[in-house]
């Protein structure tokens, strides 16, 4: 027994050092597992640090293009990590700054005011409000212009909506005032020929007059303002600049060789397929290609579907829209084009990018146009009103019949509901989905920039200087009683002008102004081939 238990004691410890090894290596353990998931997370949160304090460049993005910036918005000047730093919104948002915030920019001025080139400037006539313009400039904003000259007439003009237009850095507000009547009435345009067989005219003639003399006075503010490029668009368009090595219309027109005078973009037409659309820029995102973007066997093997028993292939005008390069005698020729008094201009147009015409989109256009023109809704009538066929239908359509009758037109003539159609278009390539500007709008939307600049503009003014600058603005609209009206631009002075303008005979003699113009029809066909 005795050796027995002699023999078990030496087991017996052998055991309790076993015990203590395994409870050492647990312990060495547990400690090596919590210093591996400490120090990636001190590690992190490091770097993160420096990031916030500006210290350290990311290397994801080392490479990349400068994440602050949209494409083509690469500055011509430094470069340097600590200007782009100063660039980022990241210190302002961490500093719950109230600036207004967008993913690119530090805040909604869009670097207005810098060395970046060329310098593009829409000129623009508009009586829409703030929920068309504000998507339209800033999305212009986006793609690459930096000055806008906008002539304001109606809703476009009244002191809630002209004074949120102001406070944007880059817009420039012109009223029509008096002043301004008086000031186009001496316009060089009414003693030359090419626009004279508009004069005098009402409606959609009236409106191509006054964008003319508009046209006019911007190219001089354009040249004032050091810009390179300008263009005429209405605020239902959008330049796609389809076709640049990036989304940027600035991108696109450096790669304009020196010698081109002027850029035509054919017009692609919106293709609603609702008839309850409210938001045409972020709900629409199908479009008719332009006859200039297509083979010709496919548009004329296609017309009779793609016109749907309307007038033409389009809706409304197809001849697109153009810019013209800054320079010595440049005038307006229409809406659509730009011309020079004293050379006939070079111009290319654009094999892939285009205007995007958001046309009739919303039901409520019917009634919105009717209300604008006080023509007869007679066959004969609307000719001397209107220069487009579907412009004259839609004129009598929503003058003389009930609502539930205009919505069936509506639905008949303008809204896609035919979804095989459509499929069969789209597989032809009559049709095309563009979802660039949707999702450029809505991500401004939805960084909040528009309430932004709305709330900014209410709180810039004091009640009495917004008081004063809202009597101030009434007090020089046009459409007071007593004041001539735009209709009536130069009557009254410029009578024996009109009367002599056929007995003039110029210097240089001028094709007439390029008026909306329809797409080819099927008649052309045996021309083109």
């Amino acid at each position: 027994m005795a050796g027995l238990y002699s023999s078990s004691r030496p087991s017996s410890s052998s055991s309790s050092s076993s015990s203590s090894l395994s409870s050492s290596q647990q312990t060495f353990t547990s400690r090596l597992l919590l210093l591996l998931t400490l120090l990636p997370l001190t590690l992190a949160f490091f770097a993160f640090i420096l990031q916030w304090r500006g210290g350290l460049t990311d290397p994801i993005t080392r490479w990349s293009p400068d994440p602050f910036q949209f494409p083509g918005m690469v500055n011509s000047g430094s470069n340097s990590p600590s200007d782009r730093r100063s660039a980022s919104g990241c210190v302002d948002l961490l500093g719950q700054s109230r600036s207004p915030a967008f993913p690119y920019y530090k805040d909604w001025k869009f670097d207005f005011g810098s060395d970046l080139r060329p310098k593009i400037c829409i000129i623009s006539s508009t009586s829409a409000g703030l929920e068309q313009t504000l998507p339209w400039i800033f999305y212009h904003k986006v793609i690459g212009v930096s000055t806008f000259f906008l002539f304001v007439e109606g809703k476009a003009a009244s002191p809630n909506v002209s004074k949120v237009l102001e406070s944007i850095p880059g817009v420039k507000v012109i009223y029509r005032t008096k002043e301004l009547e008086e000031q186009q009435a001496k316009s060089r345009i009414w003693n030359e020929t090419w626009l004279a067989s508009f004069f005098y005219k009402p409606c959609n003639y009236e409106l191509f007059v006054k964008q003319s003399l508009n046209m006019e006075m911007a190219i001089v503010m354009a040249r004032d303002a050091g810009m390179d490029w300008i263009i005429h668009l209405d605020t239902d368009e959008l330049i796609h600049p389809a076709g640049a090595r990036e989304y940027s219309l600035r991108q696109l027109l450096s790669d304009v060789p020196r010698n081109v005078d002027m850029v035509v973009f054919p017009n692609y037409e919106s293709s609603v397929e609702r008839d309850d659309i409210k938001e045409p820029f972020t709900e629409v995102s199908m479009f008719k290609k332009n006859y200039d973007h297509l083979p010709k066997d496919v548009y004329f093997g296609n017309y009779k579907d793609a016109t749907r028993g309307n007038p033409n292939y389009f809706l409304t005008y197809g001849n697109g829209k153009s810019a013209a390069r800054i320079q010595d005698h440049l005038r307006p020729n229409g809406a659509h084009r730009w011309h020079n008094y004293m050379k006939t201009p070079k111009e290319i147009k654009l094999d892939e990018a285009a205007v995007l015409h958001y046309t009739y989109p919303k039901f409520s256009d019917l009634t919105s146009r009717r209300d604008r023109c006080g023509c007869k809704p007679t066959k004969e009538d609307v000719k001397r009103c209107f220069m487009l066929e579907f412009d004259r239908a839609a004129f009598i359509i929503a003058s003389t019949a009930t609502e539930e009758e205009m919505l069936r037109w509506y639905r008949e003539r303008v809204v896609w509901t035919d979804k095989a159609l459509n499929l069969k278009l789209l597989r032809k390539g009559i049709l095309a989905r563009i979802y660039a500007p949707m999702v450029v709008i809505q991500g401004l939307r939805e960084s909040g920039i528009f309430s932004s600049i709305v709330q900014s503009a209410q709180t810039t003014l004091s009640k009495d200087k917004f008081l004063t600058s809202v009597e101030s603005s009434n007090s020089s609209r046009v459409d007071k009683p007593g004041i001539i009206s735009s209709r009536k631009i130069g009557v009254t002075e410029s009578q024996a002008t009109a009367r002599r303008i056929l007995e003039i005979t110029n210097k240089f003699s001028y094709n007439s102004a390029i008026p909306p113009l329809s797409p080819p029809v099927l008649d052309d066909m045996h021309m083109v081939i």
